[in-house]
């Protein structure tokens, strides 16, 4: 699936790329209309455009290409399955504390004070 989904990723990119290089080398209907008033007449100001040439339908072709490509890309990343859990639910464990075993933890003045047991009694100095 993988590879398909990058194959018409390369075929969607290089038909962008044909499209933008098709389009820019084309002139567009603007520049007959300079040439009407005199400076060269190739033809009426608002005629008749004729047949599309080779360059407009090769354009036209790669536009769909893109079109699908498109279309393609949005189907297969949609395709995969969403799960309807929670975010929290694929949080990473928490490990616990490690146990500090270093030479100052050993001495009995660093260890961690112990609640006091509530069910005996203090002893009562003699005065």
């Amino acid at each position: 699936m993988s590879v398909m989904l990058t194959l018409v990723l390369v075929v969607q990119m290089l038909s962008a790329l044909a499209m933008i290089g098709l389009i820019l080398i084309q002139h567009g209907k603007g520049a007959d209309m300079g040439a009407a008033f005199g400076s060269g007449g190739s033809g009426s100001l608002f005629g008749a455009t004729g047949s599309a040439n080779f360059m407009s339908r090769t354009t036209a072709v790669l536009a769909a290409v893109f079109f699908v490509c498109t279309l393609a890309l949005a189907y297969f990343g949609n395709l995969t399955p969403t799960s309807s859990g929670s975010v929290l639910e694929g949080a990473a464990v928490t490990a616990p504390a490690p146990v500090d075993s270093s030479p100052a933890a050993q001495i009995p003045g660093n260890a961690p004070v112990a609640k006091p047991d509530n069910s005996v009694p203090p002893a009562v100095p003699a005065k």
